[in-house]
Order: structure tokens, then sequence, then C-alpha cells
């Protein structure tokens, strides 16, 4: 808002107080806030209109945001895939960001609660705690729905259906797989294995980690790939993408003749991972007495493996919302809204959502300074 500065929590978003601010960026990383990705375009953006993040990640990139982080001295590395990270902790981030908002002569109240918001032409009128505010622009940066005990709410949704700005149906993102009773019985004695995989789902496929649970599925890989995935859909998971699985056999057919199937399957996957598959393929004796059609199969089994998932864990567990803010309803170059004057939509409650690793965040950073400039 122009004239009155502030950041304020919708009426029942926390069931308890939340008396500290970012909340998602202390959490993220583990507590070390991967801040962004230096690969960060709009091909790792999902949109009813991909073409929407183009303007403002280019204005905004990430090597803007780094220079930021330089410019406070905090130090940072690389992971993998283009991550960066904290050397030391997220509260660094955060306490940069804060000072850029006393900076700015930004003001920030907590447990406050937003109603009754009006737009008469030229100002909007509202209530913060039951003190009236006006100011010539709104910027509605609230987020998703995604971890609802920090407070997340559909409070952007309702803002846009007040001003009849349509909202592309909200789902969550970057989240666990649950799987029907049966095949979740089945996996339950691998849970806690992590494994490198190479998992599809229409559009989206992934190299990353996958990690078996008491719940389902989760990990890296699954997290990126839920994204992607509808209700009815088939998944596909190549365990161990690095290596052709059934060569691997073969060879040890050739020179490990005496060997068991699961006891050689050991070599390239953990243990109880290597003998589940040997049992649900029903590949039993010693690899010399087994058919290079019947390795080809145990092979399949792992490197072609597909299911569909009952579900996902929900909000409760997703990093992000996907859908949001209609974009055909924003200026990609400023995120104001082209009906309404004056008012912007922001970073994650926007049809905008990244791949994990990253992308989010810079989306938060380059929507913001698109809108900060715009008003």
């Amino acid at each position: 808002m122009r004239g009155t500065r502030w950041s304020a929590r919708p009426q029942g978003a926390c069931h308890r107080p939340c008396q500290k601010t970012c909340g998602k960026i202390r959490i993220s990383g583990g507590g070390r806030c991967n801040f962004t990705n230096i690969g960060a375009g709009p091909q790792q953006f999902l949109s009813e209109n991909p073409h929407f993040a183009k303007s403002a990640l280019a204005r905004y990139t990430s090597a803007d945001f780094v220079a930021l982080v330089d410019r406070y001295g905090i130090a940072w590395h690389e992971k993998t895939l283009g991550q960066l990270f904290c050397d030391g902790s997220a509260k660094e981030i955060i306490a940069m960001l804060l000072d850029e908002c006393r900076v700015g002569g930004v003001e920030i109240w907590l447990e406050t609660a937003v109603s009754d918001i009006q737009h008469d032409g030229g100002r909007y009128r509202l209530s913060l705690g039951g003190r009236p505010v006006t100011a010539r622009s709104l910027v509605v940066a609230t987020g998703g729905k995604s971890i609802p005990k920090m407070g997340a709410t559909g409070f952007a949704y309702d803002v846009a259906a007040r001003f009849g700005i349509s909202v592309v149906e909200p789902r969550p993102g970057l989240v666990p797989f649950t799987l029907d009773p049966g095949l979740q019985a089945d996996l339950e004695p691998l849970a806690g294995i992590g494994v490198p995989v190479e998992i599809a789902c229409g559009a989206g496929r992934f190299r990353e980690a996958m990690l078996f649970t008491h719940r389902g599925l989760s990990g890296p890989a699954v997290l990126q790939v839920s994204s992607y995935w509808s209700p009815g859909d088939e998944v596909t998971v190549r365990i161990r993408p690095d290596i052709m699985l059934s060569d691997a056999l073969t060879t040890a057919k050739r020179d490990k003749g005496r060997q068991a199937a699961a006891n050689a399957l050991t070599d390239h996957l953990p243990k109880r991972l290597a003998h589940y598959f040997a049992d649900r393929a029903a590949v039993d004796g010693h690899l010399a007495d087994l058919s290079d059609k019947v390795l080809q199969r145990l092979a399949s089994s792992i490197q072609d493996w597909r299911f569909k998932p009952a579900g996902t864990e929900g909000y409760r567990t997703a990093e992000v919302t996907l859908g949001g803010i209609d974009t055909l309803a924003l200026s990609s170059r400023t995120m104001e809204a082209s009906a309404v004057p004056g008012l912007y939509f922001i970073g994650e409650c926007v049809d905008v959502t990244g791949w994990l690793g990253g992308y989010n965040f810079q989306w938060a950073w380059a929507s913001g300074v698109a809108a900060g400039e715009a008003v």
C-alpha cells in the first residue's frame, strides 16, 4: 500500500499466536534457506499461462538477489542443480529482508485482522485490527494454502473474489504421494530407504532421490513430479537410472552364476529393496539357473515401475500451492489487476508455481520487485 506500509495476517489464519515473520523462509532448506536457484527461468514454472512469469523473472534475476545477499556479507554455497543455500542460517536472510524493510519505512504488524476491504475508484479503505486505513495501492502477498499450521489460508483468493478476479483452482504442489492401502502395506517394510530415480508423470520428468515412507512416497523426485500429477494419472519410476540393471544382471550371471538374484541386486540397490523386487517378480534361485528373459523381467520391474498414487498428503505438507490468481487478470510487468487499478497480487498466491530448489523464492522476489516498482 502506498502511504501506509504494513504486513498483516488475515483473521483466522493461525490457531495460536505467531510472533515471528517469514515462517517459510525460516524452515526452508532445513533451516539454511534455499533462497534462489542460479538457473531460474520461466521453463521451471507451471502456470495456465507459461509466458506470464517471463517479464518479472527477466527483470529481477537470481543474480540480482545474490548481489543483495553479498552486499549483506551473507556466506552462501551452491548445492546440486543450481540451488543456493546460506552457509549459516535462514535467519540471516530474514534479518536482511527486515533490514531492507526498515530502510524502506515498512511497518510490520503481526496477528492483525484484515477486513472490510473497499475500493471507491481512487483509494482503498480497509480495517486493520479495527483501525481504518486508506491507501492508493493494495499489494496482496499472503501466499497460498500450503502448510496451514504456519498460518496459510486462501485469503488472497477471497480478496480476488471480492473484486471479481478469477482464480485457477488451487491444489497442493511439491507434496508427497499417498498410496492405496494394499500397495502401502506392501511397501511398509521399505520405509526409510532412499534411492536415486528418474520419475515421470505427464510433462514432468526428474532425476533426483525418492524416499519410501510410512505414509507413501516422498523425497525431491516425488515432490517435483507431484506438481504434474492429477488424480488417476500413472507415475513411472526408473530406479538407479544411471545403470542398465538388465546388463548388470546378465554380467553377474556370467561371472557369479551361483549367486542368488536378490543378492546380485544388492550390488546396486539397498538390501531390503533388492529383496522386495526379487520377491515381487517371483524370481528365486541361482543366476545360472535363470533365463535372460527372467532377468530382463526382474530388471524391468525395477526400472519401469508403474503405479497410480491414491492421492497426496495435501496442504499439510505441501511446499507450495499450485493454481491461484488467474494471470489473465494481471499485468505481467507490474502484477496489477487490469480491471482494478491499484490492486496487485504477488508471490505464491498467483498462478505461477516453481520447481523445488529455490525457484519459488525467486518468483517471490521477482514478482515483489515488479509490483514494488509499479506502486
